[in-house]
């Protein structure tokens, strides 16, 4: 059984306010690539090869317990997204190995079943929506402790947009226990700018992306970014937690590239451009100009319109089995 989960950005949170009674909601896109690939087989005692396959077997032995599942696998992580880059790795490894754990005995398990097991979910829906659908997402926040964000509304990632994804392989962004102390530390969210950004992704970046207008939807989330990044710059040091991704993107915006930002609490960055022609140069000038910075890595990715794939690999099993 192979589950193939894609990794997503965040491109923030548009209300951290939360007095009307759900907090955080979220914009997000889906990515072609990187992706998290899981493999599982059943025979032997439980066990995981490849990248974070610690945390693999973590997640095979919690959704075992919690249905009751004979768990003797063996998991190959042959794919990973980068951990603690803001993409959404320990989502999507939980949902790929939770998955194709379970299938692998025959229970088909919804996304949002092995989220909530697993602990996924606790501030953002996008990662769970990525895998169940792809594309575009807005999730509606959240309004109590155990259910994951709904998402409220999915559009298609534009075939002629591309994504440029800044890299710092020598940074890694907060996660675990210092998220949730870097939440505890952080000042009110004001009501006032949540309203605004409210506004600013209803109005503005939910109809820019759904008449595929790059420009309007790249300020929308510029806008997004600026609010968000400067509220978190406390704890994470700046408006974007990499110096190094801060100095490429400062570079973007005076080359006129508007949708420019952070994902989640990074160290990835990313600018939204109209087209692949435009992507490459681009990419091509900042390897230049960051030739001697070996840490920093440049891509260009689609949009993702399709969520996580499960494959049934008969043959394979019984040629490893």
């Amino acid at each position: 059984m192979a589950v193939t989960a894609p990794a997503r950005l965040h491109l923030g949170f548009f209300d951290l306010n939360g007095d009307l009674g759900r907090r955080f909601g979220g914009l997000g896109i889906t990515l072609e690539k990187p992706v998290t690939r899981v493999v599982a087989r059943a025979g032997g005692s439980l066990r995981a090869d490849g990248p974070s396959a610690d945390r693999a077997v973590t997640f095979a032995q919690r959704i075992g317990a919690g249905f009751g599942l004979d768990n003797r696998c063996r998991i190959d992580v042959e794919r990973a997204i980068p951990q603690h880059s803001g993409l959404g790795s320990g989502t999507q490894l939980a949902l790929a190995t939770g998955i194709a754990v379970a299938r692998l005995q025959g229970l088909d398990l919804a996304p949002r079943v092995v989220a909530r097991i697993l602990d996924r979910g606790q501030r953002s829906g996008i990662g769970i929506g990525a895998f169940e659908s792809g594309g575009v997402l807005l999730d509606g926040g959240k309004a109590d402790a155990d259910a994951t964000p709904p998402i409220l509304a999915r559009f298609d990632f534009p075939a002629k947009w591309r994504i440029v994804l800044i890299l710092d392989h020598g940074f890694r962004g907060i996660h675990g226990a210092k998220e949730t102390e870097a939440f505890a530390k952080l000042a009110s969210f004001p009501a006032t700018l949540a309203a605004e950004l409210c506004r600013v992704v209803l109005m503005r970046a939910l109809p820019a992306i759904a008449e595929a207008n790059i420009d309007a939807f790249g300020r929308a989330v510029a806008t997004l970014q600026r609010a968000v990044g400067d509220h978190f710059a406390p704890v994470q040091g700046g408006r974007y937690a990499s110096a190094r991704v801060a100095g490429v993107l400062d570079w973007l915006r005076s080359n006129g590239i508007a949708g420019i930002g952070q994902s989640s609490w990074g160290p990835t960055g990313f600018a939204l451009v109209d087209g692949v022609a435009t992507a490459k140069e681009l990419v091509a000038a900042a390897r230049l100009r960051w030739a001697a910075d070996a840490g920093l890595e440049f891509a260009i990715c689609r949009g993702s319109n399709v969520g996580g794939q499960v494959e049934v690999r008969e043959s394979v099993d019984a040629e490893q089995g």
